[in-house]
C-alpha cells in the first residue's frame, strides 16, 4: 500500500471515533453507533496504539505495522510506517522519515480523509447495517458495515465495537482492489494533557529536511 493511502484510510479511521450516521432503516445499528458517538465525543482528547495490517490475497501481500494516533478535536497527530502526520485543524503535514521531507498543504474541505469535514457530514455519506454479535477475546463484540452512499475507492468500512466498553476493537476498510486495510486498536487512552506543539510541524526540530509547500 502506498504511503499516502495508509494516511488516507488512517484519517477515515480517526473519522470513525465520532460518528453522526444516517439512520436509514437499521435501528440496531444506530443505537450502538450513537451510544459509542456519545462515548466519544466526552473525551476531550485520545491516543489510540494500533496495529495496521494491509492483505491481498490476489497479490499474495500481508503487511504489519504498528502506529499511534492522537486526537484533540479537529487537530491530531499521527505516526506509521515512516511517516509522522501533524494536523492543527487548518494546515497538514506530512513528514517522510526515510526521504527527509515534508509535504504541506490546507485541510481540504473536499478531501474525506478530513476529520471535520467527514463529521459534518456523516449523515449523507454512509448507511450503516448490523451484521451479529459475535465473541472475540472473551468480550462481546457487535460488528457492524458502513457502506458509502457515494462513490469511493472502497466499497465497505466493517468496525468491531465492544458493546461493554463501547469501543472501537477492530476497523476493516475493504477496497475495491482486493485489497483490505485493518486498524486493530491495541490500547486506548483517553483524556490526556495533549500540548498544542504536537499537532504542529516546527522545522527547527528536524535539521535538513526538505519543505515543499503545496498550498
Amino acid at each position: 500500500m502506498k504511503k499516502f493511502n495508509i494516511i488516507k484510510s488512517l484519517i477515515l479511521i480517526i473519522c470513525l471515533f465520532g460518528f453522526n450516521l444516517f439512520a436509514q432503516d437499521n435501528s440496531k445499528a444506530v443505537k450502538i453507533l450513537d451510544d459509542v458517538s456519545a462515548k466519544m465525543k466526552s473525551y476531550t482528547s485520545m491516543k489510540i496504539e494500533f496495529t495496521y495490517t494491509m492483505a491481498n490475497t490476489k497479490s499474495n501481500v500481508n503487511d504489519s505495522k504498528s502506529g499511534t494516533i492522537q486526537i484533540k478535536g479537529a487537530k491530531y497527530h499521527v505516526e506509521v510506517g515512516g511517516q509522522i502526520v501533524f494536523c492543527d485543524g487548518k494546515t497538514v503535514w506530512t513528514y517522510l522519515k526515510d526521504e527527509k521531507e515534508v509535504n504541506v498543504n490546507n485541510v481540504s474541505a473536499d478531501n474525506d480523509a478530513i476529520p471535520t469535514t467527514i463529521l459534518n457530514n456523516y449523515s449523507s455519506n454512509y448507511k450503516p447495517k448490523f451484521i451479529k454479535d459475535a465473541v472475540e477475546g472473551g468480550k462481546t463484540i457487535s460488528i457492524i458495515d458502513l457502506t458509502p452512499l457515494k462513490t469511493k475507492s472502497y466499497f465497505k468500512v466493517r468496525i468491531h465495537v465492544d458493546k461493554t466498553s463501547l469501543q472501537i476493537t477492530n476497523t476493516i476498510i475493504y477496497d475495491k482492489n482486493g485489497s483490505t486495510y485493518s486498524y486493530k486498536v491495541n490500547k486506548f487512552t483517553s483524556n490526556l494533557a495533549l500540548a498544542e506543539n504536537l499537532f504542529s510541524f516546527n522545522k527547527t526540530e528536524y535539521p535538513g529536511v526538505e519543505v515543499n509547500d503545496m498550498r
